[in-house]
């Protein structure tokens, strides 16, 4: 039980500060891998300094204190200064300190590193405690002790997602999730000294209070902190301090709502909205006739919003019908035609997941997107897209992806003067159209000025790539490595390895932990000869002489290093996947990191049930089935029936995690130090979230190429 507990937590805890901490930090939202990242050093290191003299958990209320305090009293805001790729600052009134990213990620990765050096040496703990104190066979048809407490670890993991899926399915509140986190982490407390305990305990309710303030008078969805503020007419709905969309009546909105039935007339009996946002491009398609709308919005918090405050009411309308899911996968599973469909500025200002660097609208802006939008389109439909963009080269690379997806080319008006509004037709009507309407010079729009800003037709650069499903980065102007990544992924890594290079010196120099300890004794020795009773606390004194199996081992264990990185880039390419199947949607990624948990698991239970003497029999298989997944990405074959294409690419995503967790798995069931292999598996991780960023260069296929080589050079690198 302690080992399933301490395994909930670290992975609870994680997610947890994924959600929370880029809403009040402006640009982790999308760099939130970066506490993934740090999560990974830290549990890494956590589990190489199991044999420390100190018992660090003892330090995790004060370090949660520490984090929580800065995140609330600094306002830290990012500040990337790049024409290549595309952030949004907060725009908050509240007092703020800007900070370089190439300085503020590196700071908050070495302080969520420590958060999780503290929690992970305690599951590397109860992870050799709990192979010491049940010994048992490793032989054929037996499970073994590091298979054993190894499934241990994935079932409190698969816990913490499942937890962590209710809350946000529930929305509440950050306090419940952190106080899901404290109550876990209480039994370890407790046990220590009565003062030190008396006194982490009311560090950890004072984080919980302090919580509590900084999100009381927010609501929270599965996406965002989303705060609501009356400004005259408007109600202004923020996400995670950002302007996001405000609600007004219609007629004191942008022109752009109605170009559409300006353009066209109010022709449009079936009308698609994806975005739909509190309900003002509804209201629009309501009011110019439209028989149905099918409003889909991925965010179920923005919709009730909608529902409740929009002056229009657009939402309250019979003819309106109100869909909770994610556009892309809507359009994958409808077989309805529209006459018009409106992509109603979509832009979510998050991240798909922290696995990846894709935000959760990117996969509406990509070519096969726009080839599916334009197959639900009738004969004679028309396609309604608009937008503050920034940038031109973005307004570029949308005109260039239509233009290849429909195979003629949009009409776009842009207002340069205008942060780039551009407000694009496309599709069949529009060859209907003997003379177009001339645009108002004023666009009136909240916090935007009143002043004459003409509008213009696009002359598109053809040179800026459209965004596919295999690159689907929008807001980057080209594939490369921009120079804020690179610094700061540079600076990562030199601390990564300082901080694994000085753990590793310091065990070995540490001295010899004596036979007496129970640890020792079980797996060095294989002996039954232990005291069940001896419980985690009583082996603080036990651990105080520590490190002889680190010392022993001289050399690192690259095997399960490189097991570790090809693992990582594997679930990331296979959660990427995951939401092309089934949307990017809160539970669908939910659903994917527990896949990947499940698969690890049921790999573990196979090793455990069957001796592989050879790793080949397991290895030629997992790089067959990685080729085939890069010569088959999903989409290129389908089927009439949606189920037979999602198992078919789901047989295809899943099954080399099963194979790679395999191959693990007969590694780990020989573990002679399964906290320091453990430890340099998670190291390995760490390093794959980094490779990860190579995706922005080539494209996540040729992560595939990555993960291959990962695996070859581990089956190379196992000597046993």
């Amino acid at each position: 039980m302690p080992l399933f507990l301490s395994s909930f937590l670290v992975l609870f805890l994680e997610i947890a500060l994924i959600r929370w901490m880029p809403a009040y930090i402006r640009l982790l939202a999308y760099f939130s891998n970066f506490i993934l990242l740090a999560s990974f050093l830290g549990c890494g290191l956590g589990c190489m300094l199991v044999r420390s003299r100190r018992n660090l958990f003892a330090l995790f209320p004060l370090i949660q204190l520490i984090v929580i305090v800065a995140v609330d009293r600094l306002r830290l805001e990012v500040s990337v200064a790049s024409t290549t790729s595309l952030y949004f600052s907060s725009g908050t009134g509240e007092p703020i300190v800007p900070v370089e990213s190439t300085l503020l990620l590196p700071i908050l990765f070495v302080v969520v590193a420590l958060l999780f050096v503290t929690v992970a040496q305690r599951m590397a703990r109860e992870l050799e405690a709990a192979m010491a104190q049940h010994p048992g066979s490793s032989g054929r048809g037996r499970p073994s002790q590091p298979l054993r407490a190894y499934a241990l670890n994935l079932a409190g993991s698969l816990a913490g997602v499942a937890v962590f899926a209710l809350m946000s399915w529930l929305q509440v509140r950050p306090v419940a999730w952190f106080g899901m986190a404290f109550a876990a982490a209480l039994p370890f407390i407790v046990e220590r000294r009565r003062v030190r305990a008396w006194a982490n305990v009311a560090l950890l309710a004072a984080s919980a209070v302090l919580v509590w303030r900084m999100g009381s008078t927010s609501l929270w969805s599965p996406y965002y902190r989303i705060g609501v503020v009356e400004n005259g007419a408007e109600t202004v709905v923020a996400v995670n301090n950002v302007f996001h969309q405000s609600m007004a009546p219609l007629d004191e909105k942008e022109y752009f709502y109605q170009w559409p039935y300006t353009v066209f007339g109010d022709t449009f009996d079936n009308v698609l909205v994806l975005g739909a946002g509190s309900g003002t491009d509804v209201a629009a398609a309501l009011r110019h006739g439209a028989k149905h709308v099918d409003a889909v919005e991925i965010d179920p918090v923005i919709l009730r919003l909608g529902a409740e405050r929009h002056p229009d009411r657009p939402y309250a309308d019979p003819r309106v019908r109100i869909v909770n899911d994610d556009a892309r996968h809507f359009l994958a599973t409808t077989a309805t035609r529209y006459d018009l469909i409106v992509f109603a500025l979509i832009d979510s200002l998050t991240v798909q997941s922290s696995f990846s660097g894709v935000r959760l609208e990117s996969y509406m802006f990509t070519e096969e997107s726009f080839r599916a939008v334009r197959a639900h389109l009738t004969p004679r439909g028309a396609v309604a897209l608009y937008n503050y963009f920034r940038e031109k080269w973005l307004v570029d690379r949308l005109a260039n992806t239509v233009a290849a997806a429909f195979g003629d080319e949009p009409r776009v008006q842009i207002h340069q003067d205008r942060a780039y509004l551009a407000v694009m037709l496309a599709g069949p009507r529009l060859h209907d159209v003997t003379m177009f309407p001339a645009p108002p010079t004023r666009v009136l729009a909240y916090r935007q000025p009143h002043t004459a800003s003409p509008a213009r037709l696009l002359q598109r650069d053809a040179s800026v790539v459209p965004a596919t499903d295999d690159w689907p980065f929008l807001y980057m102007r080209k594939p490369g490595l921009p120079q804020h990544y690179a610094i700061a992924l540079a600076i990562v890594l030199t601390i990564s390895a300082a901080a694994v290079w000085w753990v590793r010196r310091s065990s070995r120099e540490a001295p010899r932990m004596p036979e007496r300890s129970p640890v020792v004794s079980a797996v060095s020795r294989g002996s039954a000869g232990v005291n069940p009773a001896a419980s985690p606390a009583a082996m603080d004194s036990d651990y105080a002489a520590s490190a002889a199996e680190m010392e022993q081992r001289q050399t690192f264990p690259w095997h399960f290093f490189l097991l570790g990185a090809g693992f990582m880039l594997l679930e990331t390419k296979s959660i990427v996947q995951f939401a092309l199947l089934w949307g990017s949607t809160w539970s669908s990624a939910s659903l994917a990191i527990a896949s990947v948990l499940m698969m690890a698991l049921a790999s573990a239970v196979a090793a455990s049930r069957i001796r592989f003497s050879r790793r080949w029999p397991i290895a030629l298989p997992l790089l067959g089935l990685i080729a085939l997944n890069y010569w088959i990405p999903v989409g290129r074959v389908t089927f009439d029936s949606r189920a037979a294409t999602s198992l078919l690419y789901g047989v295809l995503v899943f099954s080399p995690v099963f194979c790679a967790g395999l191959l693990f798995s007969r590694s780990f069931r020989r573990s002679e130090s399964a906290a320091a292999d453990f430890g340099a598996n998670l190291l390995g991780a760490m390093v794959g979230g980094v490779g990860e960023y190579l995706s922005l260069i080539s494209g996540y296929r040729f992560l595939l190429v990555i993960v291959a080589g990962c695996y070859l050079g581990a089956v190379i690198a196992d000597r046993r």
